[in-house]
Protein backbone atom coordinates (compact mmCIF):
# COMPACT_ATOMS: atom_id res chain seq x y z
CA UNK A 1 0.00 0.00 0.00
CA UNK A 2 1.32 3.52 -0.70
CA UNK A 3 2.21 5.94 2.05
CA UNK A 4 -0.96 7.34 3.62
CA UNK A 5 -1.71 10.86 2.26
CA UNK A 6 -1.87 12.31 5.75
CA UNK A 7 1.48 10.75 6.65
CA UNK A 8 3.00 12.05 3.43
CA UNK A 9 1.68 15.55 4.09
CA UNK A 10 3.16 15.47 7.58
CA UNK A 11 6.54 14.31 6.30
CA UNK A 12 6.48 16.98 3.58
CA UNK A 13 5.73 19.61 6.20
CA UNK A 14 8.68 18.48 8.33
CA UNK A 15 10.97 18.46 5.28
CA UNK A 16 9.84 21.95 4.26
CA UNK A 17 10.71 23.29 7.71
CA UNK A 18 14.31 22.35 6.92
CA UNK A 19 15.23 22.03 10.58
CA UNK A 20 18.32 20.31 11.92
CA UNK A 21 18.47 16.52 11.74
CA UNK A 22 17.80 14.96 15.11
CA UNK A 23 20.80 12.62 14.91
CA UNK A 24 23.17 15.61 14.54
CA UNK A 25 22.13 17.19 17.83
CA UNK A 26 23.26 16.87 21.40
CA UNK A 27 20.62 15.10 23.51
CA UNK A 28 19.44 18.29 25.25
CA UNK A 29 18.97 20.03 21.90
CA UNK A 30 17.18 16.99 20.46
CA UNK A 31 14.75 17.13 23.39
CA UNK A 32 14.03 20.80 22.75
CA UNK A 33 13.54 20.15 19.03
CA UNK A 34 10.96 17.42 19.62
CA UNK A 35 9.26 18.85 22.72
CA UNK A 36 6.42 20.42 20.75
CA UNK A 37 6.20 17.88 17.97
CA UNK A 38 3.97 15.40 19.79
CA UNK A 39 2.33 17.63 22.37
CA UNK A 40 -1.43 18.07 22.12
CA UNK A 41 -2.56 21.62 23.02
CA UNK A 42 -4.47 21.64 26.34
CA UNK A 43 -7.62 22.98 24.73
CA UNK A 44 -7.76 19.96 22.41
CA UNK A 45 -6.68 17.28 24.87
CA UNK A 46 -9.18 14.79 26.28
CA UNK A 47 -10.64 15.87 29.60
CA UNK A 48 -10.23 13.50 32.55
CA UNK A 49 -11.33 13.82 36.17
CA UNK A 50 -7.91 14.55 37.63
CA UNK A 51 -4.25 14.87 36.63
CA UNK A 52 -1.60 14.88 39.35
CA UNK A 53 2.20 15.08 39.16
CA UNK A 54 3.96 13.14 41.90
CA UNK A 55 7.34 11.67 42.75
CA UNK A 56 7.94 8.14 43.95
CA UNK A 57 11.06 6.41 45.27
CA UNK A 58 13.37 4.85 42.70
CA UNK A 59 16.69 3.05 42.61
CA UNK A 60 18.69 6.26 42.05
CA UNK A 61 16.43 8.89 43.56
CA UNK A 62 12.87 10.02 42.99
CA UNK A 63 11.01 9.12 39.80
CA UNK A 64 8.49 11.71 38.54
CA UNK A 65 5.13 10.26 37.52
CA UNK A 66 1.89 11.76 36.23
CA UNK A 67 -1.34 10.15 37.40
CA UNK A 68 -4.47 10.45 35.23
CA UNK A 69 -7.78 9.49 36.83
CA UNK A 70 -10.97 8.97 34.79
CA UNK A 71 -14.47 10.04 35.67
CA UNK A 72 -16.26 7.66 38.04
CA UNK A 73 -15.90 6.24 41.51
CA UNK A 74 -13.31 3.46 41.15
CA UNK A 75 -11.28 1.61 42.08
CA UNK A 76 -10.18 1.62 38.46
CA UNK A 77 -7.88 -0.67 36.53
CA UNK A 78 -4.45 0.86 36.00
CA UNK A 79 -2.15 1.28 33.01
CA UNK A 80 1.52 1.94 33.71
CA UNK A 81 2.68 3.91 30.66
CA UNK A 82 6.28 4.27 29.42
CA UNK A 83 6.81 6.97 26.79
CA UNK A 84 8.78 6.52 23.59
CA UNK A 85 11.66 8.61 22.30
CA UNK A 86 14.56 6.22 21.84
CA UNK A 87 15.35 6.27 25.59
CA UNK A 88 16.81 9.73 24.88
CA UNK A 89 14.02 12.24 24.18
CA UNK A 90 10.37 12.86 25.20
CA UNK A 91 8.72 12.71 28.61
CA UNK A 92 5.52 13.33 30.50
CA UNK A 93 4.48 16.37 28.46
CA UNK A 94 5.08 14.91 24.99
CA UNK A 95 2.83 11.93 25.78
CA UNK A 96 0.20 13.78 27.78
CA UNK A 97 -2.30 13.58 24.90
CA UNK A 98 -2.23 9.79 24.41
CA UNK A 99 -2.28 9.20 28.18
CA UNK A 100 -5.38 11.36 28.55
CA UNK A 101 -7.06 9.61 25.63
CA UNK A 102 -6.31 6.12 26.97
CA UNK A 103 -7.48 7.12 30.46
CA UNK A 104 -10.81 8.36 29.15
CA UNK A 105 -11.46 5.69 26.53
CA UNK A 106 -10.26 2.68 28.56
CA UNK A 107 -11.71 3.91 31.85
CA UNK A 108 -8.46 3.32 33.70
CA UNK A 109 -6.03 5.20 35.87
CA UNK A 110 -2.94 5.84 33.74
CA UNK A 111 0.39 6.41 35.42
CA UNK A 112 2.99 7.88 33.06
CA UNK A 113 6.55 7.23 34.22
CA UNK A 114 9.33 9.79 33.66
CA UNK A 115 12.21 7.31 33.73
CA UNK A 116 15.83 8.42 33.49
CA UNK A 117 17.03 9.17 29.96
CA UNK A 118 20.25 8.42 28.10
CA UNK A 119 23.00 9.32 27.48
CA UNK A 120 23.16 10.85 30.96
CA UNK A 121 21.71 7.59 32.30
CA UNK A 122 22.52 4.67 30.06
CA UNK A 123 21.01 1.18 30.16
CA UNK A 124 19.87 -0.28 32.53
CA UNK A 125 18.79 2.95 34.28
CA UNK A 126 15.51 3.27 32.38
CA UNK A 127 14.66 -0.39 32.89
CA UNK A 128 15.36 -0.15 36.62
CA UNK A 129 13.18 2.96 36.97
CA UNK A 130 10.30 1.41 35.04
CA UNK A 131 10.36 -1.83 37.03
CA UNK A 132 10.61 0.07 40.32
CA UNK A 133 7.68 2.27 39.30
CA UNK A 134 5.58 -0.74 38.28
CA UNK A 135 6.21 -2.42 41.63
CA UNK A 136 5.46 0.79 43.53
CA UNK A 137 2.21 1.35 41.64
CA UNK A 138 1.09 -2.23 42.30
CA UNK A 139 1.90 -1.88 46.01
CA UNK A 140 0.22 1.54 46.33
CA UNK A 141 -2.68 1.05 43.95
CA UNK A 142 -5.29 1.66 46.64
CA UNK A 143 -3.94 5.17 47.21
CA UNK A 144 -4.31 5.83 43.49
CA UNK A 145 -7.94 4.64 43.52
CA UNK A 146 -6.73 1.74 41.39
CA UNK A 147 -6.96 -2.04 41.46
CA UNK A 148 -3.58 -3.83 41.46
CA UNK A 149 -5.28 -7.00 40.21
CA UNK A 150 -6.07 -5.21 36.95
CA UNK A 151 -2.69 -3.75 36.05
CA UNK A 152 -1.34 -3.36 32.52
CA UNK A 153 1.86 -1.94 31.07
CA UNK A 154 2.14 -0.12 27.78
CA UNK A 155 4.13 2.30 25.70
CA UNK A 156 5.28 3.31 22.25
CA UNK A 157 8.61 2.57 20.57
CA UNK A 158 11.23 2.64 23.36
CA UNK A 159 8.26 2.57 25.72
CA UNK A 160 7.00 -0.55 23.97
CA UNK A 161 10.44 -2.06 24.46
CA UNK A 162 10.33 -1.21 28.16
CA UNK A 163 6.80 -2.64 28.47
CA UNK A 164 7.91 -5.95 26.98
CA UNK A 165 10.99 -6.01 29.22
CA UNK A 166 9.02 -5.20 32.39
CA UNK A 167 6.51 -7.93 31.53
CA UNK A 168 9.38 -10.42 31.37
CA UNK A 169 11.01 -9.15 34.57
CA UNK A 170 7.72 -9.29 36.48
CA UNK A 171 7.08 -12.84 35.29
CA UNK A 172 10.56 -13.96 36.31
CA UNK A 173 10.37 -12.20 39.68
CA UNK A 174 6.97 -13.65 40.51
CA UNK A 175 5.24 -10.28 40.39
CA UNK A 176 3.72 -7.86 40.23
CA UNK A 177 1.08 -9.63 38.19
CA UNK A 178 0.56 -7.91 34.85
CA UNK A 179 -2.77 -8.48 33.12
CA UNK A 180 -1.90 -7.07 29.70
CA UNK A 181 0.89 -5.51 27.67
CA UNK A 182 0.24 -2.80 25.08
CA UNK A 183 3.22 -2.70 22.72
CA UNK A 184 3.04 0.12 20.20
CA UNK A 185 5.65 -0.31 17.44
CA UNK A 186 8.08 -1.72 20.03
CA UNK A 187 11.82 -2.10 19.62
CA UNK A 188 12.42 -5.76 20.45
CA UNK A 189 15.83 -6.41 18.84
CA UNK A 190 19.02 -4.38 18.51
CA UNK A 191 20.66 -5.73 15.36
CA UNK A 192 18.83 -3.51 12.83
CA UNK A 193 19.00 -6.21 10.16
CA UNK A 194 15.36 -6.93 9.32
CA UNK A 195 13.75 -6.25 5.95
CA UNK A 196 11.89 -3.22 7.34
CA UNK A 197 15.10 -1.79 8.82
CA UNK A 198 16.84 -2.12 5.47
CA UNK A 199 13.90 -0.79 3.43
CA UNK A 200 12.24 2.03 5.39
CA UNK A 201 15.32 4.09 6.13
CA UNK A 202 13.87 7.58 5.73
CA UNK A 203 10.22 7.61 6.83
CA UNK A 204 10.16 10.02 9.79
CA UNK A 205 12.32 7.68 11.92
CA UNK A 206 15.52 7.42 9.91
CA UNK A 207 18.30 4.88 10.02
CA UNK A 208 20.62 7.57 11.37
CA UNK A 209 18.16 8.37 14.17
CA UNK A 210 17.99 4.73 15.22
CA UNK A 211 21.79 4.39 15.32
CA UNK A 212 21.91 7.64 17.34
CA UNK A 213 19.43 6.35 19.91
CA UNK A 214 21.14 2.99 20.38
CA UNK A 215 24.54 4.68 20.65
CA UNK A 216 23.26 6.90 23.45
CA UNK A 217 21.37 4.14 25.28
CA UNK A 218 23.86 1.28 25.36
CA UNK A 219 27.07 1.04 27.36
CA UNK A 220 28.82 -1.55 25.20
CA UNK A 221 28.08 -3.68 22.13
CA UNK A 222 27.48 -6.63 24.44
CA UNK A 223 24.36 -4.90 25.81
CA UNK A 224 22.64 -5.71 22.51
CA UNK A 225 22.50 -9.35 23.59
CA UNK A 226 20.82 -8.61 26.92
CA UNK A 227 17.08 -9.49 26.96
CA UNK A 228 16.50 -6.32 28.99
CA UNK A 229 17.64 -4.46 25.85
CA UNK A 230 16.32 -6.92 23.26
CA UNK A 231 13.31 -8.73 24.75
CA UNK A 232 13.09 -10.93 21.63
CA UNK A 233 16.22 -12.70 22.99
CA UNK A 234 14.46 -13.97 26.13
CA UNK A 235 14.98 -17.67 26.83
CA UNK A 236 11.22 -18.21 27.14
CA UNK A 237 8.03 -16.35 26.27
CA UNK A 238 5.71 -18.64 28.19
CA UNK A 239 3.60 -17.14 30.93
CA UNK A 240 3.82 -13.59 29.63
CA UNK A 241 0.74 -11.35 29.70
CA UNK A 242 -1.67 -11.18 26.74
CA UNK A 243 -0.62 -8.49 24.29
CA UNK A 244 -1.72 -6.10 21.61
CA UNK A 245 1.14 -5.22 19.26
CA UNK A 246 0.61 -2.29 16.92
CA UNK A 247 2.95 -1.77 13.97
CA UNK A 248 3.16 0.67 11.06
CA UNK A 249 3.76 -0.38 7.45
CA UNK A 250 6.56 2.12 6.71
CA UNK A 251 8.29 1.78 10.09
CA UNK A 252 11.79 0.28 10.36
CA UNK A 253 10.67 -1.36 13.63
CA UNK A 254 7.72 -3.09 11.91
CA UNK A 255 9.22 -6.53 11.39
CA UNK A 256 10.72 -6.95 14.86
CA UNK A 257 7.40 -6.03 16.46
CA UNK A 258 5.52 -8.54 14.34
CA UNK A 259 8.15 -11.23 14.92
CA UNK A 260 7.83 -10.66 18.65
CA UNK A 261 4.11 -11.29 18.30
CA UNK A 262 4.88 -14.59 16.58
CA UNK A 263 7.18 -15.59 19.45
CA UNK A 264 4.46 -14.82 21.98
CA UNK A 265 1.85 -16.74 19.99
CA UNK A 266 4.13 -19.76 19.63
CA UNK A 267 4.52 -19.78 23.43
CA UNK A 268 0.76 -19.84 23.92
CA UNK A 269 0.37 -16.18 24.83
CA UNK A 270 -2.83 -14.57 23.51
CA UNK A 271 -1.70 -11.83 21.16
CA UNK A 272 -3.19 -9.55 18.53
CA UNK A 273 -0.86 -7.94 16.00
CA UNK A 274 -2.31 -5.06 13.98
CA UNK A 275 -0.35 -3.46 11.15
CA UNK A 276 -1.59 0.01 10.18
CA UNK A 277 -1.11 0.22 6.44
CA UNK A 278 0.42 3.39 5.01
CA UNK A 279 1.56 4.57 8.43
CA UNK A 280 4.92 5.73 9.75
CA UNK A 281 6.67 5.40 13.09
CA UNK A 282 5.20 7.78 15.65
CA UNK A 283 1.69 7.81 14.21
CA UNK A 284 0.10 6.80 17.51
CA UNK A 285 1.45 9.89 19.27
CA UNK A 286 0.65 12.11 16.28
CA UNK A 287 -3.04 11.19 16.30
CA UNK A 288 -4.08 14.83 15.96
CA UNK A 289 -2.67 14.89 12.42
CA UNK A 290 -3.22 11.25 11.47
CA UNK A 291 -6.65 9.63 11.51
CA UNK A 292 -5.13 6.17 11.80
CA UNK A 293 -3.46 7.33 15.00
CA UNK A 294 -6.94 7.91 16.42
CA UNK A 295 -7.95 4.42 15.28
CA UNK A 296 -4.90 2.95 17.01
CA UNK A 297 -5.75 4.71 20.26
CA UNK A 298 -9.32 3.42 20.01
CA UNK A 299 -8.08 -0.12 19.35
CA UNK A 300 -5.69 0.11 22.29
CA UNK A 301 -8.39 1.37 24.64
CA UNK A 302 -10.79 -1.38 23.59
CA UNK A 303 -8.10 -4.04 24.10
CA UNK A 304 -7.39 -2.65 27.57
CA UNK A 305 -11.07 -2.64 28.45
CA UNK A 306 -11.43 -6.29 27.43
CA UNK A 307 -8.30 -7.31 29.31
CA UNK A 308 -9.38 -5.51 32.46
CA UNK A 309 -12.83 -7.13 32.31
CA UNK A 310 -11.42 -10.67 32.46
Amino acid sequence: MPLDPQAKALMDQIAAANGPKLHTLEAADARRLTAGMFRVPPERAEKVAKVEDRKIPGPAGEIPIRVYTPEGTGPFPVLVFFHGGGWVICGLDTHDGPCRALTKKAGCVTVSVDYRLAPENKFPAGVEDCFAATKWIAAHAKGLNADANRLAVGGDSAGGNLSAVISQLARDAGGPKIAFQLLIYPATEAELDTYSHKTFTDYFLTKEDIVYFWKHYLRTADDRKDPRVAPALAKSFKGLPPALIITAEFDPLRDEGETYGEKLRAAGVPVTVTRYEGMIHGFFSMYEALDKGKLAIDESAEALRKAFAK
